[in-house]
């Protein structure tokens, strides 16, 4: 695969039907998930098959900056609690659950521990975070930003209690205070207020973490949480695959026929992207879950779809995309949220699908996309690895698709160029 002379990725074009069977990663929510409690725990813990991108290096490093014990046990981390402290800063990159959920544990330390990140991260809300960790007692320094960069000034603790949050920007609000709240003196209760909170999946994600750890947490009543204070027991644990980052290589069947399956899918889980194996039965795939994986198929044609995504926004792209693709409008809903991602999902998808000549439109809370014929061009990816992801999907079927940061799909899936190249049975010549 040669990068094109601008440095654009030349997306390529299956020649063939697809028929691979594909290892993804480990989660990165999950993983980022597991270090923070690991570091929070009572005693050394082990995560096997972690995830290693930049988003969870990021967190590793802010962890150990904190004085928290994070060595490399083979492909494995090592985790060794120990008291927090500052001063130290910390890189959130990209990477929102490191701007999100390191703050609420980084109230425990002693000492300022400095937040900052890439340029657009200072757009991306944290602002109900904050103003939570200051209702429950922390000191924070951002100048009235309500933003990066800032400062926590830790005193060792947190007397924690109740507060009242608006979480419908992204569930991470609620997940970031939730994974620390057992350690707070007097526990945490978190009650949110505003429209309904984004992603739910997640928030189920961080509770049966919580529990798995043997930390109470009480969700019976809707649209609130109550995490008793007390110990986080250390375990050890092995990360399952990220289903989300399986969204690009089960759509290449989808888009190109064939069959993709992804190996290790779980029975059973709290993750996202399992939607995807009703989303693509709906798009007219043949979807299989057996005991080694799950196996997509494409169907006869690719069928238009009405669906809300507001539990599972960060599979839009890569659904968009096959969307264009289909025999029908499709109607995506409920994921206004996504304006507030890696970049604005919704603007950009439409943008990029217009731009390859797709009539794609921003909706109040979505997109509309009516197919049209597809032409080569520049597909851009906002430094969004999602929207790269899609650009790859769109390339398999349209001649003359360039990414132009195919590098951004590093942030959760570090040899994606090489897996794509796998995928279609090809070398890696870039």
């Amino acid at each position: 695969m040669a990068v094109a002379a601008q440095g654009h990725w030349p997306a390529p074009t299956a020649s063939a039907a697809v028929d691979a069977d594909v290892r993804i990663p480990g989660s990165k929510s999950m993983t980022n998930r597991a270090l923070i409690l690991a570091a929070l725990a009572d005693g050394p813990s082990q995560i096997g098959r972690p995830l290693r991108a930049r988003d969870t290096i990021l967190m590793a490093n802010a962890l150990r900056g904190l004085g928290i014990g994070v060595v490399d046990i083979g492909d494995d981390y090592g985790i060794t609690p120990a008291p927090m402290h500052g001063p130290t800063r910390v890189d959130c990159g990209l990477a929102g659950t490191v701007m999100r959920f390191v703050p609420p544990a980084a109230a425990l330390a002693e000492g300022d521990v400095d937040f900052d990140g890439d340029p657009h991260m200072r757009e991306r809300p944290i602002g109900p975070v904050l103003s939570a960790l200051r209702a429950l007692g922390a000191n924070i320094e951002d100048e009235g930003r309500n933003g990066l960069p800032f400062r926590v000034v830790g005193t060792g603790g947190l007397p924690g209690g109740t507060v009242e949050i608006d979480a419908s920007g992204s569930s991470q609000f609620v997940s970031a205070l939730l994974l620390a709240g057992a350690r707070y003196d007097n526990g945490l209760t978190i009650r949110h207020v505003g429209k309904p909170v984004p992603s739910q999946p997640h928030i189920d994600m961080t509770i049966g973490m919580l529990r798995q750890r043997g930390v109470d947490v009480d969700d019976s009543e809707p649209a609130t949480w109550r995490v008793a204070n007390g110990p986080i027991k250390a375990i050890d644990v092995e990360i399952e695959p990220d289903l989300s980052n399986a969204a690009p290589f089960l759509a290449a069947a989808v888009v190109a026929g064939g069959r993709v399956r992804v190996l290790g899918w779980p029975d059973e889980t709290t993750q996202p992207g399992d939607a995807l194996r009703e989303i693509f039965s709906l798009m007219g795939a043949h979807v299989r879950l057996d005991s080694e994986g799950l196996t997509v198929r494409g169907g006869d044609s690719i069928e238009g779809v009405d669906l809300d995504l507001h539990d599972v926004g960060e599979l839009t792209p890569v659904v968009a995309a096959v969307a264009a693709c289909a025999n029908g409008p499709s109607y995506l809903r409920g994921i206004a949220h996504i304006r507030g991602h890696e970049t604005d999902r919704l603007a950009a998808i439409a943008t990029e699908l217009q731009n390859l000549g797709c009539d794609a439109r921003e909706t109040e809370d979505g997109l509309e996309i009516h197919p049209m014929p597809l032409h080569s061009g520049v597909f851009r990816s906002y430094a969004d690895h999602r929207m790269a992801q899609a650009g790859a999907v769109l390339g398999l079927v349209v001649k003359g698709v360039e990414v132009d940061d195919i590098a951004s799909t590093s942030k959760t899936l570090p040899d994606f160029v090489g897996m794509w190249a796998a995928l279609l049975g090809h070398e890696v010549t870039a």
